[in-house]
């Protein structure tokens, strides 16, 4: 699975970083927990609280979104997005 992590202010990438996890796509608070810890290790950020919406976002449409609000501590940015890339399927010869 992998995965695009970006942060935005005013329509605009502040920082962003891709991340490869060797397990699958996580199902639960406890499996997204870990990959977002990664995720906000790796962009310096400190982690957003996640709730139903954002997991039921990520589960319909790969995607989700924290906003400034979601977070514990200030941030200097608009928004905090999630996405899920495709998997490649494998082609069979």
């Amino acid at each position: 699975m992998k995965i695009w992590a970006k942060c935005l202010r005013e329509q605009k990438i502040q920082k962003d970083v891709v991340q490869e996890f060797a397990s699958a796509r996580p199902s639960d608070f406890a499996g997204w927990s870990v990959v977002l810890d990664s995720l906000c290790k790796a962009l310096d950020l400190s982690r957003p609280v996640m709730m139903s919406k954002h997991l039921r976002e990520l589960r319909q449409f790969s995607r989700t979104v924290f906003y400034a609000a979601d977070f514990m501590e200030s941030v200097g940015f608009d928004r905090f997005e999630i996405e899920i890339f495709p998997e490649k399927k494998k082609k069979s010869g």
